[in-house]
C-alpha cells in the first residue's frame, strides 16, 4: 500500500491465523487451560487473575480497566487491524461512499423540488437520468475489466486505463447518439435536447459523466479507493452549492437548466484534479511497488477473452438497475406512483451497493495475490454480512419511518417495495462476492452464465408479477431470483473455499 491507503504494505487477503490462535477468530489468542477469550484476544473467565492479568469478573489488575472498556479496546483493535488489510481498507472506503452518495443525492433532490418549479424538476431529472442511463451501461459495463487487470497491468497500468476510458467513452457516444436520433421516440420530456447545441451538450456530458464513474474503480483497481469517498464528498457539496445558486440565474428545466447545469460542471471539474491523482501520482507508484509481480502484463487477447464474457453479463445485470424504472414508470402511467416507487427503489438499490462495494475490493485483491483467494472470499463473505445485516434489519423495521420524511403517500406505497428489495441483499451478497470470484480467476464463460441468467430471471419475473403486485413486484422478483441463484452458485464457491483451507492444511 502506498500512504494514500494504509501507509503499510499489508497483505492481500491476509487473515490467515497465526500460529497460537483460533481459526474461528483470527488473531485472538487463545487461553490453552479454558479456550475462552474476550473480542480483543484476552481470556474471558470468572475468578482470580490470570497470567494475563485479567480478573474473573472482567477487570485488568495491570491497567484497572473494566470489561466494558476492555471490549471497546478489542472493538478498536480490530478496526485497525482491518484497515491494515487491503480488502476491508479498500471495501470499507467504498461502502462509506455509497452512504456519502446516498445522504448528498437525497439531499440535493430535495433541494431541487423546492427551488425549481414542478415542471423544471422533472425535465432535470429526465435529462439526468438518460444521461446516466447511457453512461453508466457502457462506463459500468466495463468496471470489471479494470478492477481484474490493473493490478497484473504493471508498466503498462496508464496505457490500460486510458484504453479503458476510451473504449467506454466511444461506446457510451455511440449509444447516446442513437438516442438523439431517435428523440420522437422517447417522449415529449426529452424535447430540449432537439438541435445541434443541446445534442452536442449532451454528448459531451455522457463522455464526462462515464469516465467521472470510472474513476472510483480505477483508484480502487490502484488499492487507493480511500480517495472515493474524498471526491464524493467534495463534489455533492459543490453540486448542492451550484443547485442552490443556478436556481434564480437558470431556472429553467431541460439540459440548460440550472439542476442539468449543477450536475454536470461539478463532474467535468472533479475530473481534473482526479486525473492528475491517478495519472501523476498513484499510476507511477502503482508501477514501481509491482514491477516484480506484474512483470508480464495481461495481453489484450486476455483481456478481450475476459470482456467477452464479462461485459455481457456485467450489461445485463446494469439492465437491472437502469431498465426497470422505464419500464414501471411506462407500466404505470401515473407521475405520483412512479416517484413512489423511485424513492423505495433507490433506497433499496443503495443497500445492495454495500454489498458489491466489498465484491469491487475482493476482485482487486483476488487479483494481486490469487494464492490468497479462498481466504479473502472467507473475509469478504463474513465482513459484508456483519455490515449489511444491521442495515437490513433498521431498513425493514424502519421502512415507513425512512420513507414518511418523503411524505405519506410514499411510506404507505413505498414500503413493501423497500422491504423486500433489503431482504434480497442477503443473497446478492452471496452473488456480488461469487462473481468477484470469478472475475479474479478470469472465468469469463461463468461469469456470463450467471449474470445474463439473474438478468432473464429478474426481469421475467417483474413482467409475470406487475399485474398482480403493482411496484411491489420488483421487490419479490427481486428476492426470489437472488435466492435461486445464490442457491445454484453457492457449490461452487463453497469449493473454493474448502480448497483454500485444504491448501492452508498442507502448508501447514
Amino acid at each position: 500500500m502506498s500512504e494514500h491507503g494504509t501507509g503499510r504494505h499489508a497483505r492481500p487477503g491476509s487473515g490467515i491465523p497465526a500460529p497460537g490462535t483460533r481459526p474461528d477468530v483470527p488473531g485472538s489468542p487463545v487461553n490453552t487451560a479454558t479456550g475462552l477469550r474476550t473480542a480483543d484476544g484476552k481470556v474471558a473467565a470468572s475468578g482470580p487473575a490470570d497470567d494475563d492479568g485479567v480478573t474473573r469478573d472482567g477487570s485488568d489488575q495491570a491497567t484497572g480497566r473494566t470489561a466494558t472498556e476492555e471490549r471497546g479496546t478489542g472493538l478498536m483493535d480490530r478496526l485497525r487491524k482491518d484497515l491494515r488489510n487491503p480488502l476491508f481498507l479498500q471495501g470499507y472506503a467504498l461502502m462509506i461512499n455509497t452512504g456519502i452518495t446516498a445522504v448528498l443525492g437525497l439531499g440535493y433532490w430535495f433541494l431541487a423540488t423546492h427551488l425549481y418549479t414542478a415542471a423544471a424538476f422533472g425535465e432535470g431529472q429526465a435529462q439526468i437520468s438518460a444521461m446516466r442511463l447511457f453512461s453508466s451501461l457502457t462506463g459500468l459495463a466495463f468496471a470489471g475489466a479494470l478492477a481484474r487487470f490493473i493490478p497484473v497491468a504493471g508498466r503498462r497500468t496508464a496505457e490500460f486505463v486510458l484504453r479503458g476510458y476510451a473504449v467506454a467513452g466511444a461506446t457510451g457516444l455511440v449509444a447516446a447518439l442513437g438516442f438523439l436520433l431517435t428523440l420522437p421516440l422517447w417522449g415529449s420530456v426529452y424535447a430540449d435536447l432537439g438541435g445541434l447545441g443541446p445534442g452536442l451538450f449532451f454528448l459531451a456530458s455522457v463522455l464526462v459523466w462515464t469516465i467521472f464513474t470510472l474513476q472510483d474503480v480505477t483508484l480502487a483497481g490502484l488499492r487507493n479507493a480511500v480517495w472515493v469517498p474524498v471526491n464524493s464528498l467534495a463534489f455533492g457539496l459543490v453540486k448542492m452549492g451550484l443547485l442552490v445558486a443556478l436556481a434564480y440565474a437558470l431556472p429553467q428545466g431541460g439540459v440548460f437548466g440550472g439542476i442539468f447545469v449543477s450536475w454536470i460542471l461539478p463532474t467535468a471539474i472533479a475530473l481534473i484534479p482526479i486525473s492528475w491523482l491517478i495519472f501523476g501520482v498513484i499510476i507511477p507508484k502503482h508501477v514501481k511497488n509491482t514491477e516484480v509481480s506484474a512483470a508480464n502484463p495481461p495481453r489484450l487477447r486476455e483481456v478481450g477473452r475476459f470482456l467477452a464474457g464479462d461485459f455481457p453479463g456485467a450489461f445485463s445485470i446494469l439492465l437491472i438497475l437502469y431498465l426497470v424504472p422505464v419500464i414501471v414508470a411506462g407500466w404505470l402511467d401515473d407521475a405520483p406512483t412512479f416517484g413512489y416507487f423511485s424513492i423505495a427503489h433507490t433506497l433499496g438499490s443503495m443497500v445492495g451497493l454495500l454489498a458489491a462495494n466489498m465484491a469491487v475490493s475482493l476482485t482487486v485483491e483476488g487479483s494481486f495475490n490469487a494464492a490468497q483467494l479462498a481466504q479473502s472470499v472467507r473475509n469478504a463473505l463474513r465482513r459484508t454480512f456483519l455490515i449489511v445485516g444491521p442495515v437490513i434489519a433498521v431498513v425493514v423495521i424502519g421502512a415507513p419511518l425512512i420513507l414518511g420524511v418523503f411524505g405519506p403517500g410514499f411510506a404507505e406505497a413505498g414500503s413493501p417495495l423497500l422491504r423486500l428489495m433489503a431482504i434480497a441483499v442477503l443473497p446478492q451478497t452471496v452473488i456480488e462476492i461469487c462473481l468477484s470470484m470469478l472475475r479474479a480467476q478470469s472465468e469469463a464463460r461463468k461469469l456470463a452464465l450467471v449474470q445474463i441468467g439473474m438478468a432473464i430471471l429478474v426481469l421475467t419475473s417483474i413482467a409475470v408479477l406487475f399485474p398482480h403486485f403493482g411496484i411491489a413486484a420488483v421487490g419479490y422478483a427481486m428476492l426470489g431470483s437472488q435466492l435461486l441463484v445464490a442457491l445454484l452458485i453457492f457449490p461452487n464457491m463453497r469449493r473454493v473455499i474448502n480448497h483454500g483451507k485444504s491448501s492452508q492444511v498442507a502448508a501447514g
